[in-house]
């Protein structure tokens, strides 16, 4: 233990364990821990049975103890408030069912080496025997929101073993305390520009009549649709369009041009349906919305984001007269309806209002055939620009 426990020493980590009524299981996941290192916390979550007896046992561990069951997430916080207040600065959290092995710790430890300011997940083998039909389903469901909100692929969303940078979390002021803190801590942490990874870790499951669950199924998993809701109305709102135009800000238009156009490993053809997404949008009357349909839609058609973004910018001010003009005129022409002669002040938004169904259609009308004619000469470009660019290159 005394190479590990310098381990935990020299990196200021400690082992966190939130319980609440697993007092078969909990002296037994002490113990392996103990064989490794002695930096533990014990979040007693107002249990009602042995535990407190249990934990009377062992006299150099920090044990903190609620009246009542508070939840997993606010055992997880008031864990992370002891650790920061020990001078720790890793919490490698443990579940007490035994379904987690203390030999991972190793694992963890290693990566923090590598990547000291990453919230490491433990990812679990789905795959294996015993695992619940229930809990690879939600393990799937989770992953698919946590990319949604985030852009970040993590095989184990739900897992929770886990390695928390506590220093780094310490100002975040969280809103929920139970399961469901477990998924606000994941998509918080990333954007308040904690990196987020995984470590893979071996999981025992107990077979079904001596698995014990707190996990309620309705509530809970309630609680966690109803979070994953607002992270992604707030995803789509707000975190990504400011990520993204930050991120163009930041380059200036020369990097963007070479990193996204000419040095971008997508294809031509990836790169010009992503111009193809934008400029339809841009055009489209969703006025007010336009940056968060991009984002959606780049994002469920697995489109370049910031491309699509860029090209959705034919819609900037000094071009919006024009896309009335010619949003008007071609619903004009479709409906039969006059139109005007020319560019004009006699375009106006009063006017667009009375007429809102010919200036709708034709707005569709302009996105679809102005993305399609600038999509082809992209992709032109593309083709032609690009060769020279990669044989300038290898010669």
């Amino acid at each position: 233990m005394s190479k590990l426990n310098q381990q935990f020493e020299s990196l200021k980590a400690c082992v966190l364990l939130p319980t609440y009524n697993n007092a078969q299981t909990l002296a037994a996941v002490i113990e392996s821990i103990l064989e490794y290192t002695d930096h533990l916390i014990v979040v007693n979550d107002g249990a009602t049975d042995e535990t407190p007896s249990i934990l009377k046992k062992y006299e150099n561990i920090v044990v903190i103890n609620f009246e009542n069951n508070k939840g997993k997430g606010m055992a997880l916080i008031s864990g992370f408030d002891k650790a920061v207040e020990l001078g720790y600065h890793h919490a490698i959290s443990i579940d007490s069912d035994g379904q987690h092995k203390a030999k991972d710790l190793i694992t963890f430890l290693d990566r923090l080496e590598e990547s000291p300011d990453t919230l490491l997940v433990g990812a679990r083998n789905m795959a294996s025997e015993n695992v619940p039909g229930s809990s690879s389903f939600g393990n799937k469901f989770s992953n698919f929101w946590y990319k949604i909100n985030t852009g970040i692929e993590l095989p184990d969303t739900q897992s929770g073993y886990r390695s928390y940078p506590v220093q780094l979390l310490k100002d975040i002021k969280w809103k929920t305390s139970r399961f469901e803190f477990e998924i606000e801590v994941l998509v918080r942490a990333d954007w308040n520009g904690i990196k987020v990874d995984y470590v893979p870790v071996d999981v025992y499951y107990a077979p079904a009549e001596e698995r014990i669950s707190h996990f309620r199924k309705v509530p809970d998993f309630t609680r966690i649709s109803i979070l994953n809701t607002v992270f992604v109305v707030m995803a789509t709102m707000y975190i990504w369009p400011k990520k993204i135009i930050k991120g163009l800000k930041k380059k200036g238009p020369k990097e963007v041009w070479r990193q996204y156009f000419f040095d971008s490993s997508e294809t031509n053809l990836s790169i010009t349906l992503s111009i193809f997404l934008g400029v339809f949008i841009g055009i489209t009357p969703f006025w007010g919305y336009q940056v968060i349909l991009i984002i959606i839609f780049a994002q469920l058609l697995k489109l370049n984001k910031a491309i699509a973004l860029i090209a959705g910018h034919i819609s900037i001010p000094p071009m919006i007269p024009f896309i009335l003009f010619g949003s008007y005129y071609i619903g004009g022409v479709l409906f039969g309806n006059n139109v005007p002669k020319s560019f004009s002040s006699e375009i106006t938004f009063e006017l667009v209002k009375n007429n809102v169904l010919q200036y709708v259609f034709g707005a569709f009308a302009l996105a679809l055939i102005s993305a399609v004619v600038i999509s082809v000469i992209s992709f032109i470009f593309l083709s032609i620009f690009r060769r020279k660019s990669t044989v300038s290159l290898e010669k």
